[in-house]
């Protein structure tokens, strides 16, 4: 049965691809790749760049010189005679990675954590391969050939956020849990009730997350490789429930790892090429960025450049300031919020935390943190100069031509860096670029169903429905059939929502775990006096505040703003017709932007967010600087207001757990 099962979702995946034998016409910018990616928060990803946003990230160039110039029709192809073959190798090999490993999961502690026979340098690999989304490839190197240095500050967020990991909650989950965030909470307070309400903040984060990569993941492929957006998503869908579902942790490990591989040779190889442009003199580099005519035009007209020169407070020539911050982001406020979501977030993210149970000791915990601290690391500052890059060799304007976010720029410069030594490298790179993205998001979407999935099987079918009396096989079942409809469910959503702008669900996942889950994993580690009600509490109180922060957010969809947007677009092409500036070739086309954008004015004039409001009432991107907060208080005001004594006791034995690993089950080899 589980070959026959394999066998189908390869069949019915490869079939989704063969759609690119046969293009059709690109769709928009991915609404939030991984990544999708990065909107307010993040990994990965993310309240996301404009890299994102214009899709968030989370969403034909005009080459500068020494540019190679990209399709001329503003439209970013791949080859399907070649890439199909790629994708046909990553799919292969990562389904025979699920028939190896469905033979050895057999346990619930199989399923959930490989057994804890996962050693620290692959579970640092696979960290990375959980946490690099598409998002952080495509969103951050895009938004990096937009807005330059803010998009290099914008992603070392995530890099810092692993040093929260690895000083506060990697050791002590390892050794305190045992599959879940549930299992961390339940230990010193009432299980039921704590087991139930962290079930449902896991799901909601992995639910708001998981929705953000399927569209991103649709509307990628759809972008590149004409692909129809439904069979996409239903493509990788098949895919990710039979990663989870047959090969549990152990597939989806392994994906994680392969993906993490790939995006790393990926963005490794690209780099080589953009610094031998510059002759690998680091100094050229930046000198070509500073003195490119085009980039120095596109800074010109970004709107901060344009106040400072207004003002008087323009401190260095247009290429320069493309180097220094502030030209995206502007707020100090909503940075600071940024930063604290990210840095704190990933803390409480349930799909990392359960990472951490799939290894055999602390050290084993500890190195598997600073493994995936230094590939993240490392590829990061790949993106800032594959963004640079980009920017340099096919402009910032010639990148927005083909997605105004500018997330296809890294795929744009692998076609065209590629195609300088010959057209068919060209066509290569950029259908390995497209392999690795899929890649990435088949692994970041496993990983986030098999948390939403053990949420539920084991925190609320085995521990409060069974009240714990389920063995071995029923457990097993249950987690199968909960990633079954866990995955289902993503698969419906994200055709749902694919006309929907998705970038501020990445927001609120971040939001929320952030300030729901990590201020309570916290206390239950570290503080004597916390309690059932205090773990209520937090999570309650920090989700809503979280979510209701960003629905009256700018994360929101506002008509009557986008209805200004439209009637600005329109103006300034008639203005341009007016003005003889039009070519006639190119007079029928504009036409009819005209009449689509007088048209998306009409339909959203006068309309109302999906709270009711016509503007935002909070003016930051992200919440964290009042949510985060607002949880803490929350979690020790509700465990102050009814202690518990048992809770008290067992403190010791939780620290004593969480310091030795005593109680942990023994790990089996893999």
């Amino acid at each position: 049965m589980k070959k026959l099962f394999v066998g189908l979702a390869l069949a019915l995946s490869l079939g989704s691809i063969a759609f690119a034998e046969a293009p059709k016409a690109p769709a928009a910018a991915p609404a939030a790749p991984a990544a999708a990616a990065p909107a307010a928060t993040a990994p990965a990803t993310q309240a996301a760049p404009a890299a994102m946003q214009a899709v968030p990230a989370p969403g034909a160039p005009a080459a500068a010189a020494p540019a190679a110039k990209p399709a001329d029709d503003g439209k970013l192809k791949a080859n399907p005679k070649v890439t199909i073959p790629i994708f046909l190798i990553i799919i292969g090999a990562t389904m025979a990675v699920v028939v190896w490993s469905a033979k050895k999961t057999k346990s619930a502690a199989d399923f959930y954590t490989a057994g804890g026979g996962i050693t620290g340098t692959q579970n640092g690999w696979a960290i990375a391969g959980d946490y690099m989304s598409a998002a952080s490839f495509l969103g951050i190197s895009g938004m990096i050939s937009l807005y330059g240095y803010d998009g290099f500050m914008y992603s070392v967020g995530w890099l810092v956020a692993y040093i929260t990991v690895l000083l506060i909650v990697a050791e002590p989950c390892r050794n305190a849990g045992k599959y879940t965030l549930g299992d961390i909470l339940a230990f010193r307070t009432e299980p039921k009730p704590v087991r139930a309400v962290a079930a449902l903040s896991v799901v909601a984060v992995s639910t708001f997350y998981l929705t953000a990569q399927m569209v991103g993941a649709g509307k990628l492929m759809q972008l590149l490789l004409g692909i129809d957006y439904k069979v996409a998503v239903i493509g990788v869908g098949i895919l990710m429930v039979g990663y989870v579902v047959f090969g549990g942790m152990t597939a989806t490990t392994w994906v994680q790892i392969i993906k993490a591989g790939l995006l790393m040779s990926g963005a490794g190889l690209l780099s080589l090429l953009v610094m031998m442009k510059a002759n690998m003199n680091p100094i050229q580099f930046f000198n070509d960025i500073a003195a490119n005519p085009k980039i120095i035009d596109h800074v010109k007209l970004l709107p901060v450049y344009m106040k400072e020169v207004e003002a008087g407070k323009a401190t260095a020539e247009a290429g320069q300031r493309f180097l220094e911050p502030g030209l995206f982001l502007t707020n100090p406020l909503d940075q600071i919020s940024l930063g604290m979501a990210l840095v704190l977030g990933t803390a409480g993210m349930p799909h990392i935390l359960m990472r951490f149970f799939t290894v055999p000791t602390a050290q084993a915990a500890r190195k598997s943190v600073i493994v995936a601290m230094f590939i993240i690391g490392s590829f990061y500052i790949l993106t800032t100069l594959l963004g640079f890059g980009a920017a340099i060799h096919l402009s910032p304007q010639g990148i927005q031509k083909v997605d105004k976010g500018g997330n296809m720029a890294a795929m744009m410069l692998a076609k065209a860096l590629g195609g300088d030594i010959s057209p068919f490298l060209g066509d290569l790179l950029l259908a390995f670029l497209c392999a690795v993205a899929f890649a990435t998001i088949l692994a970041v979407v496993s990983g986030l169903v098999l948390a939403a999935s053990a949420a539920i099987a084991h925190d609320i079918y085995v521990n409060v429905i069974k009240d714990g009396h389920a063995d071995q096989h029923e457990q097993v079942f249950a987690a199968r059939t909960t990633s079954f409809v866990v995955g289902a469910a993503g698969i419906i959503i994200g055709i749902a929502a694919e006309k929907q702008n998705v970038a501020h669900l990445v927001a609120l996942a971040f939001a929320v775990a952030s300030s729901g889950n990590l201020p309570v994993v916290v206390l239950s580690l570290f503080w004597r006096k916390f309690n059932t009600a205090g773990v209520i509490c937090g999570l309650v109180v920090g989700t809503i505040v979280s979510i209701g922060l960003v629905m009256i957010s700018p994360n929101m969809t506002y008509p009557n703003k986008v209805a200004d947007d439209a009637k600005k677009a329109y103006t300034k092409l008639e203005k341009e017709i007016a003005e003889g500036k039009v070519k006639p070739e190119a007079m029928e086309k504009t036409m009819k932007t005209i009449e689509t954008k007088k048209a998306e004015e009409a339909k959203n004039r006068g309309g109302k967010s999906i709270m009711g409001l016509d503007k935002p009432l909070f003016t930051l991107k992200n919440p964290g600087i009042i949510s985060i907060p607002v949880g803490f208080l929350a979690a020790i005001l509700g465990a102050l207001a009814f202690p518990s004594r048992r809770s008290e006791e067992m403190f010791d034995e939780i620290y004593v757990r969480q310091n030795t690993g005593i109680g942990m089950a023994k790990a089996i080899d893999h």
